[in-house]
């Protein structure tokens, strides 16, 4: 990692550092298991705030999102193609 001049006395640490260092803190102390808890709780939570329908919402969203990413790569991938026979001849 790179060191940043900021002025600071030698010793002291970034707030990302900070709390990369308690994520690992946290982590060492819980493990795997409690941050799966803690996702199945909060997936619960948002599940009866807002229900079936906005899963519903979300992947269909997701679904033409990926749709969309990939008929962009194929058209790229025609234009590239493109540009290259060109170079060729």
């Amino acid at each position: 990692m790179a060191e940043e001049n900021t002025g600071k006395k030698k010793g002291s640490m970034s707030v990302s550092e900070a709390g990369r260092k308690g994520g690992q803190t946290v982590r060492d102390k819980y493990g795997h298991s409690f941050y799966e808890e803690i996702g199945r709780k909060g997936g619960e939570t948002v599940r009866d705030q807002r229900g079936h329908e906005f899963y519903e919402e979300i992947g269909h969203k997701g679904g033409q999102k990926v749709k969309e990413l990939i008929e962009a790569g194929k058209k790229r991938a025609a234009e590239a193609a493109k540009n290259a026979e060109k170079k060729s001849e």
